[in-house]
Formats: structure tokens, sequence, C-alpha cells
């Protein structure tokens, strides 16, 4: 095996083997040891781990999984991408096939959920194809496409009802239009207060550009904002939007209240005011001074220059805040479920108080894959916001 993977990587540079690729090797031939699945007997009580060798039907997925870990090892970027692809498709084959053949056996009430060998396994491959591809450095429009494939791949897979035997899609499956309240409310808080966040922020920064003793006052208002807690933040938007429900007419009638979607996402646009007008700020301010000077000689007045050259300019800088602030609130609206705010953070609040770990589950994972694809989405506008000379620099 030694040699058959020295010579796949002769070509591959100075260094036949990847040393990313050798510790995520190691880390998923240990992982192999660790519980593949848990069986329960309901969905509250403990489970019992299953490993992979004792699940029917899961030698071709080993199989998979142990080529991918050994061509990840190999220098060339293509192989180790190859690997971790061949890596996934078997992880995926061990989760259905072991889960259907768990439950064939098992109660009318048993459950099979991912265990600690899986989410470790997964994570690994995950970071050796990101590794892979960072080593590839494909251009923005290659990785949007590679985005839109996995993205649709996924939903392949989640429509095929090739999952329906987990834990998790039996969660989903008794709350299905509840989960699509969830996640349309999670999307308004993040989005939505991006976009408020948006058409505060950035005239204010515009402002503060301007004008040195606005940004004087400003930028430390702003900074003590970000550090209250989030939690803290919900509870102080509490009483300040109960009593302006109560206060001012009408103000209940547009769904301002107390508890709910409001005060969750006021405290979310006052959390991303910071990363707005900051990150506009050096946007603007990092236009070279000869750019200018150009300008003025030009006869542009401040507003023309603003808009033709400093803007253009700072414009990575300033889409790389609002990067920040949709990631941010995209897991902070989480916390929304505390205080009635939606999202998925009720099916995480609510799986905390029935002991329900596939439930919690149902509320993460669409939260960490939206945080996902936003971050990247929004890495590859910043890329394509930068001029050429700089981006191949």
């Amino acid at each position: 095996m030694a040699q058959t993977l020295r010579r796949l990587g002769a070509q591959g540079g100075p260094h036949m083997l990847s040393r990313p690729g050798l510790l995520f090797a190691a880390l998923g031939a240990a992982a192999i040891f660790l519980p593949f699945l848990t069986l329960a007997a309901n969905r509250i009580v403990a489970g019992q781990g299953v490993p992979i060798w004792s699940l029917a039907q899961a030698a071709p997925g080993l199989v998979a999984l142990v080529l991918g870990l050994a061509l990840g090892v190999i220098s060339r970027p293509a192989l180790r991408l190859l690997g971790a692809a061949l890596g996934l498709a078997g992880l995926l084959w061990l989760l259905v096939q072991g889960s259907n053949a768990l439950l064939s056996d098992a109660g009318e009430f048993a459950r099979v959920s991912p265990a600690a060998g899986f989410w470790c396994l997964l994570v690994v491959l995950s970071l050796l194809m990101a590794d892979a591809l960072g080593a590839l450095s494909p251009g923005p429009w290659a990785r949007a496409a590679l985005l839109a494939l996995t993205v649709g791949l996924v939903a392949l897979l989640l429509r095929s009802g090739a999952l329906s035997d987990l834990s998790i899609m039996q969660e989903y499956a008794s709350r299905k239009s509840g989960f699509q309240t969830a996640a349309l409310r999670h999307l308004g808080l993040a989005f939505g207060s991006l976009a408020a966040a948006a058409l505060i922020g950035l005239p204010l920064g515009i402002a503060c550009h301007s004008s040195a003793r606005l940004r004087e006052a400003t930028l430390p208002v702003l900074s003590f904002l970000q550090t209250i807690p989030s939690l803290a933040m919900f509870g102080i938007m509490i009483p300040i939007l109960g009593w302006i429900a109560t206060a001012v007419p009408g103000a209940k009638a547009i769904g301002i209240a107390g508890i709910g979607f409001a005060p969750a996402f006021f405290a979310l646009v006052l959390y991303s005011l910071l990363p707005v007008v900051a990150n506009l700020l050096a946007g603007l301010q990092s236009t070279p001074p000869e750019a200018r000077e150009a300008a003025r000689g030009m006869g542009m007045t401040g507003f023309q220059r603003l808009i033709k050259v400093e803007f253009p300019l700072g414009l990575p800088v300033i889409l790389a805040g609002l990067r920040i602030v949709l990631v941010q609130n995209i897991g902070l609206a989480v916390i929304a479920g505390l205080i009635g705010g939606g999202g998925f953070g009720t099916f995480v609040f609510q799986g905390l108080n029935q002991t329900a770990t596939d439930l919690i589950l149902l509320g993460t994972l669409p939260t960490v894959a939206l945080a996902l694809i936003s971050a990247i989405t929004m890495d590859i506008l910043v890329e394509l916001a930068t001029p050429t000379a700089e981006r191949t620099r």
C-alpha cells in the first residue's frame, strides 16, 4: 500500500504525501473505532452504540471509506479531492444500510441516530475536501458551481427518502409544517435584520466618513452594543418593546410586542450595526490617495468621488462586513426561540427540555448548513468584487 501511494503521488511535487492528509487519515482511522450508529428503544431514552464492523452489508461502504482516506494522504490535490468524495459516498452507504438493518430487527418505536464515529468521520472528510479545494484554488464561478452541485445533491438525497429511517428525519416528518414555518422565520430574522442594518448602517457610515466628530461619537456606542451578551440584549428588548406596544397607538397592530419576533429582530439589528459601519469606513478609507487626487483633478465633486471611486474600490471590504453580519445573525437567531421569536431555535430548546437529541439536531443542523452556504456565497461575492489584478496576486 505504501509503495502504491508513493507511485500515485510521485507527480505531485517534492513531497509525495500530504501532511494534512496524513493527519486527516489518522483521525479518520481512529474515528472508525468509535460507535457509528446509536440504536434506542424510543426517541428519549439513551441508545446503545453500534460499531461499523457489526453492521450488515457494511463491507462496500467500509472499503470506500478506507480507500478514500488512503487517497487523501497523496500530495496531488485532485486525488485528495477524489478520496474525500469517495469517503463521503462510503459514509453515506454505511449510514443508509446500517440504519435499515438495525431497524429491521428492532421494536416499533425504535430509533436510529448517527453516533460519534459518524460525526467525526463527516468532519474529517469535509476538512479533507476543503484542504484539497484550497490547494486546487478554483475560481469564484467554479466554487459557485461546486456549491450549487453540493446543495442539489443533498436536496436530492433528502427528497429520495433514503434517510427516512433516521431519528432526525422522523422528527422532521412529525413537524413538517412547523419546520417550514420555523425556517421562514429564521430566514426573516437573519436576512431581514441584515437588510435593516444595511439601510441604517450604510448612510450612517458615509456620514461618519465625512465627519470625524460624528465618527468619534458613534463608533464607541456601537462597540458598546456589541459587548452586551445576546441573552441580555434580548432581555433588554422585552420591556422596552412591551412598553412601546402599550403606550404607542397602533404599535401592537404592526407586530411590536414584548416577546416574539420584534425584540429578536431589533436586537439583531443593533448587533449588526458595528460590523456594517466599521467595514464601510475601512472600505472607503482604503482608497489610494492617488485615486482621490486623480478624481479631484477630473473635477469630481465629493459625492461623485464617493459613488464612482471610493465605494467601488472599497466594495470587497464592505461585503466582508455584510458577510460577518449575516453569519453572526444566523447563529444568534437561534436564541430567539427563548423569547418566542421562532426560527430553528424553537426545536433546539424543545429538544433540551425533552432530552431529545435528535430534536436538537433538527434545529442545529439547518442552522449550520445555512451559515456555511451563506459564508461561502458571500466569500464568492467578495472575490468577484475584488479587482482582477489584486485577486491574482
